[in-house]
């Protein structure tokens, strides 16, 4: 019987030819993973994000504050302030912007599902979501006039007509929520600031014109001898609470 010779280190010595050949049919596959190597980043980034988010960046800027911010077809359009420029665009699946609010550096939207998002200034991120409750029941009816209004130190109120709530810009935590009274409804289209105070019209079938009118700030409803909870960044302690106002806790 034939013995074979072991090769070096004691490693049988294959047929004449297989080691090439074994390159041979490596090269192929190697070279078809490094082609497909960016189809599959591709395919990384082309996933729909939380929320049905697409962002797409056309410049990126240095994080200078936004000065415009509009509406263009199914998106939000941000805008260099120097050179006027498209910076980014904001658009969500199967959803419609109805209103853009400048405020801070950040461009806040509502969509016409109830959903209210603040985007980054570079566009890089959604920095937050937030829903409306009940959306469906009148949004379709007001629209978006009117219902994203800033506050003073950073806060953001969303009127509805059955409750007005308040958003630190910064992080969208919920701050506080003020109920319309019994019988009464808010109406977004008709409050105007003023002196940093909001004064929203809140129509009533039976009371009288002096409670048709509510004024709030950043702190909620300006009434005589409030004691408001602060709307301190979360790694400061919050002052007390007044017992008639919905309060969020601090994250």
């Amino acid at each position: 019987m034939a013995v074979r010779q072991s090769g070096p280190r004691g490693r049988r010595s294959g047929p004449p030819g297989a080691r090439p050949r074994a390159l041979g049919r490596l090269v192929p596959v190697a070279l078809a993973v490094l082609l497909a190597a960016p189809l599959f980043a591709a395919a990384h980034h082309a996933r729909p994000l939380p929320y049905g988010d697409r962002l797409t960046v056309h410049a990126r800027g240095q994080a200078a504050p936004l000065r415009a911010a509009a509406i263009r077809e199914s998106a939000v359009e941000a805008y260099d302030p120097r050179t006027g420029a498209v910076r980014w665009r904001h658009a969500r699946v199967g959803s419609r912007p109805l209103e853009v609010l400048p405020a801070r550096g950040e461009a806040i939207t509502l969509w016409d599902d109830g959903l209210v998002t603040a985007t980054a200034t570079d566009g890089r991120s959604v920095r937050w979501h937030r829903a409306l409750p009940a959306a469906g029941g009148w949004l379709p009816e007001y629209g978006g006039t009117g219902v994203l209004r800033e506050l003073p130190h950073g806060m953001l109120a969303v009127i509805t007509p059955d409750l007005i709530a308040a958003y630190r810009l910064a992080d969208g935590d919920l701050r506080w929520v003020l109920p319309a009274g019994e019988g009464c409804s808010f109406d977004p289209r008709r409050a105007v600031g003023h002196a940093g105070a909001l004064l929203v019209a809140q129509p009533c079938a039976r009371d009288a014109w002096t409670a048709q009118l509510i004024a709030v700030d950043d702190l909620g409803r300006i009434v005589p001898g409030r004691t408001p909870l602060g709307n301190r960044a979360p790694d400061r302690p919050p002052g007390p609470a007044k017992s008639e106002k919905l309060v969020a806790r601090s994250r």
